[in-house]
């Protein structure tokens, strides 16, 4: 998180990475003193592609103002990502208002909310990657709930990304998977986690792929089962990476996933 975005495509390059994940701050970072045709150029030149950008953050259950804000950067970030040949943009459902919902008004907010903002991304030929998170607050936590949204949503360029972390930490199972056409998953971000109760759980206690105690290797076994031969993302917000050097780390964090996707 302290390398910049040009930094993070020259490492992901020299480690052997196929895509880079745009963080969306950093892309707005680069923009201040770039253009978007140097965005592509930066691409074009280190020899990787971009996979997404990542992400716009809580969705649904906004009020006006922020909704709109919401259209608008949609917008802004699906032109983007058409002019460098960016195929998603990950979208993060919103927390529970005050007072709690029901399933059914989590779902028919978040399915008008993905309709719009696909429309929005459709214009642009991107799709939108919708990412459930497992941390209580969150609207959408489990892949079952994810995947019915998507699947209500019923647009070509509408379709999950499954993270590890947050699929242990919102209690979703294999079985979620076994039961999801292959063509809704768009993006598995690959990372692993320490060993503490799933309630005590937070990003900082992520780990490369293989060194927690994920059930990693039952989950690609079901992706594999049902067909999955999409990206596997390394995803890790761990502090105490952020002060390794970033090219290294980038060479461990792709061994370390291939070790658990290649057993």
């Amino acid at each position: 998180m302290k390398a910049d975005l040009a930094t993070d495509v020259r490492a992901a390059a020299a480690a052997g990475f196929d895509y880079v994940e745009i963080w969306a701050a950093k892309l707005r970072d680069f923009l201040k003193t770039h253009s978007v045709k140097d965005l592509k150029t930066l691409f074009n030149e280190g020899g990787v592609k971009p996979l997404s950008i990542n992400s716009i953050e809580h969705i649904t259950f906004r009020d006006a103002p922020a909704y709109a804000k919401i259209r608008t950067e949609c917008e802004e970030l699906s032109a983007i990502a058409a002019a460098i040949g960016c195929p998603y943009i990950v979208v993060v459902p919103g927390r529970f208002p005050p007072g709690g919902l029901s399933s059914y008004e989590v779902i028919e907010e978040s399915v008008r909310v993905l309709r719009e903002l696909a429309s929005i991304a459709e214009r642009n030929g991107v799709g939108l990657a919708f990412e459930f998170l497992g941390q209580k607050d969150c609207s959408v936590q489990t892949l079952e709930l994810a995947d019915e949204i998507v699947e209500k949503v019923n647009r070509r360029n509408i379709g999950v990304v499954i993270d590890s972390f947050h699929f242990y930490a919102g209690g979703s199972t294999v079985k979620m998977i076994e039961e999801m056409d292959p063509k809704r998953l768009f993006i598995f971000h690959i990372n692993d986690a320490e060993d503490l109760p799933r309630e005590r759980l937070t990003d900082a206690n992520r780990l490369l792929p293989g060194l927690g105690i994920l059930p990693l290797k039952e989950m690609v076994a079901a992706f594999r089962r049902i067909g999955y031969d999409g990206v596997a993302s390394v995803e890790i917000f761990r502090p105490e990476y952020w002060e390794r050097d970033p090219f290294e780390l980038a060479r461990e964090a792709k061994a370390a996933s291939e070790k658990v996707l290649m057993r």
